[in-house]
């Protein structure tokens, strides 16, 4: 008979005492996969740096269509590109909705005049009419 001592790991019903951080690893690493996949999803805003403006804020109650002109002059109506065509195109089916809705164009302070009045120009001959420009709240003082 040897009186040799061994660890406790050496048989097999001895119990471990250590927790396996090895799944815990595994599920923080997929989390964070999940959060840096989904993060651009969530945000989708236009960025257009609008101009300064003390109008007062206007609560939305009819249907409305957004119309972004960004700083280097891509058209978007409700977050999707177009082209002129297309702008044309849109403002004549939504011409027809009934109520008629408003047109809110946000338009970076960067765009030159001529193209905010050319998206405008082709609203109003497509037969929109209800035309709002939208700005940032300066505070007031």
């Amino acid at each position: 008979m040897s009186m040799s001592q061994g660890t406790p790991f050496d048989s097999e019903d001895a119990l471990v005492n250590d927790i396996n951080m090895t799944p815990l690893i595994d599920v923080m690493l997929v989390l964070l996969i999940i959060f840096i996949i989904t993060l651009p999803v969530i945000n989708q805003a236009v960025k257009i740096d609008l101009p300064k403006g003390e109008a007062q804020a206007i609560v939305a109650q009819d249907k409305t269509v957004d119309v972004s002109i960004t700083a280097d002059g891509a058209v978007l109506w409700n977050k999707e590109p177009l082209n002129e065509q297309q702008l044309a195109q849109r403002v004549a089916v939504t011409a027809v909705q009934q109520p008629l809705p408003i047109l809110r164009v946000y338009a970076d302070k960067s765009v030159r005049y001529e193209q905010v009045l050319h998206v405008m120009a082709t609203a109003q001959k497509g037969g929109l009419s209800r035309i709002d420009l939208v700005t940032d709240a300066t505070p007031s003082h």
